[in-house]
């Protein structure tokens, strides 16, 4: 794939930022996906009469819906929000911002555990990066920092971190791949890689492939043709292909990853790419579906929104979901609560820069 270059690329960056941090605040409220069903969020958005979804989470009509919320709904929802939530699927992407700016491109996975344990609180990590973080503070080293004790590994926690390195591999997904595996592997084992990897490609993909499918595709060709992770999201695009309706393809997918759980990442994937499809490059209609599709709400609408903001750019994002961010992200990185997201823009349109003579 052509890289990109010039006043475009500045904006498109910045489109995935805005778009990362806009779908991850659209599906916060409801990321509890044993709780929040694919029916339970349209009954909600139907009970606030808010479908097609168009703009954040309304505030919830039902007293048992606000109870069962994430406890931070009261500034997720539209006409509170005032600037991003805290939230790990942003601070992830910030801390590999700040990982590529310490360590460049050639960074070793030991760096990256570094980093957290300098710079991310233990007790806002979760899962299998809870088990790495804690693996590291007992002195084990990678890859024994991703098996030992730990039953997250293939786990959505590596594919939440993954964007970055799509952000600033704009146009050469095997290089976001690379960087992404690098990361993933100190906390993750076969498919909890093969999602980071599959992630960063598909951003980097985003920046010049012709549609959501291209993109997708492209994201395909990076993880082996035969783990279920790759089989998974191959069966969303052949139902896609067919005519299926996007709640048909869900059904079908769904049923056959059922026995994964909510947090693992190979239907999480599966719903990223039907938002991503059946969103036909529509950036509100693709995180509008994603968030829909349950599960992993917030980290889903992250991704989807990342690369829908990679294909539109900032500057043709609707209103609606970039105003209320007032252009500043809540992190627990020390150092970076408070940052101007056109910052965090311009701080990776600085790295793709530097890195865009460099090897594939």
């Amino acid at each position: 794939m052509t890289p990109v270059a010039g006043t475009d690329l500045a904006d498109r960056i910045h489109g995935g930022w805005l778009g990362r941090i806009a779908g991850n605040m659209l599906g916060k409220p409801v990321e509890q996906g044993e709780t929040w069903t694919r029916a339970r969020i349209d009954r909600y958005l139907r009970r606030a009469e808010a479908l097609p979804l168009t703009d954040y989470l309304p505030e919830p009509v039902d007293a048992a819906d606000a109870a069962d919320l994430r406890p931070e709904w009261r500034s997720c929802v539209r006409g509170r929000i005032d600037g991003s939530c805290r939230d790990d699927d942003v601070d992830y992407t910030i801390l590999g911002l700040d990982l590529l700016t310490e360590h460049g491109f050639g960074f070793t996975t030991e760096q990256v555990g570094e980093l957290w344990l300098l710079r991310l609180p233990y007790l806002q990590t979760f899962t299998a990066e809870r088990v790495a973080y804690r693996n590291l503070a007992d002195g084990l080293r990678p890859p024994l920092t991703a098996t030992r004790d730990n039953p997250y590994q293939e786990w959505i926690g590596a594919l939440i971190r993954a964007d970055i390195f799509g952000l600033t591999s704009p146009g050469r997904p095997s290089r976001a791949t690379a960087l992404a595996r690098k990361d993933a592997v100190l906390s993750h084992t076969g498919n909890g890689v093969y999602g980071a990897m599959w992630a960063a490609a598909l951003v980097a993909a985003a920046f010049t492939a012709p549609d959501p499918r291209a993109a997708l595709e492209a994201a395909q060709s990076v993880i082996p043709a035969s783990s279920r992770l790759a089989r998974t999201v191959r069966r969303v695009l052949s139902l896609h292909t067919a005519g299926l309706a996007w709640s048909d393809t869900l059904d079908a997918v769904g049923h056959d990853t059922a026995r994964y759980g909510w947090i693992h990442t190979v239907p999480n994937a599966a719903v990223i790419a039907a938002g991503l499809l059946y969103g036909d490059g529509d950036f509100t209609r693709t995180i509008a579906l994603t968030v829909r599709g349950g599960l992993d709400t917030d980290s889903n609408g992250a991704t989807a929104g990342a690369v829908a903001g990679v294909r539109c750019g900032a500057a043709a994002l609707p209103p609606q979901w970039t105003e209320p961010l007032a252009d500043r992200v809540r992190s627990a990185v020390f150092g970076r609560d408070g940052t101007r997201i056109s910052q965090l823009a311009e701080e990776a349109l600085e790295l793709a820069r530097s890195g865009a003579d460099r090897a594939p």
